[in-house]
């Protein structure tokens, strides 16, 4: 059985992100899932003088330990004005401060959802570009566009979008069956 890590980019309670992540990640074959929420792993704001002054926070080290004991990561992401969310931004920012590589040469179903008609398309791509600096093999990429149409009773209840992200997930599950 394979490792994965689900993963909502909101500090959000009610993250639609983490909702989606949490359901593309349960349908990956052969994997035992673990469910993050930021909440769990509450941080400073980041700054060079508070890391010199404290050090790294223990929940930084906490989480870089999960990512690196995981064979892959189902991250959704949630899109405020066209970026990350503070919270989520935040996090990576400590993160690279132990390894740059922050998502471990970790395969990455990348995910997006909102409750608009592009369903965070921005912040999806920017992370496509982004995270494989950071260590980060993006084996797919999916945007739930109108959440709230399209995502009921904890399904996606389009069926084109679904088989979509169907056919996204079997493409993570073959790149962490090989690891």
């Amino acid at each position: 059985m394979k490792k994965i890590i689900a993963l909502g980019g909101s500090n959000s309670k009610n993250s639609i992100n983490k909702l989606l992540a949490t359901y593309a990640a349960n349908k990956v074959q052969n994997a035992i899932v673990s469910i993050l929420d930021l909440n769990d792993f509450e941080l400073p704001i980041y700054g060079v003088d508070l890391e010199t002054e404290n050090g790294i926070p223990e929940n930084v080290k906490k989480l870089s330990n999960l990512i690196a004991s995981t064979d892959g990561l189902v991250i959704s992401l949630a899109e405020h004005n066209g970026s990350y969310t503070s919270s989520f931004k935040n996090t990576i920012d400590w993160l690279s401060r132990i390894d740059i590589k922050v998502w471990k040469d970790k395969p990455l179903l990348l995910l997006a959802t909102s409750p608009g008609a592009r369903g965070g398309a921005t912040v999806l791509q920017s992370a496509k570009t982004y995270f494989p600096y950071l260590g980060g093999d993006v084996v797919a990429d999916f945007s739930l566009v109108s959440f709230y149409d399209n995502f009921t009773e904890n399904t996606i209840s389009n069926n084109e979008l679904n088989e979509e992200l169907n056919q996204k997930i079997r493409l993570f599950e073959q790149k962490i069956t090989h690891i």
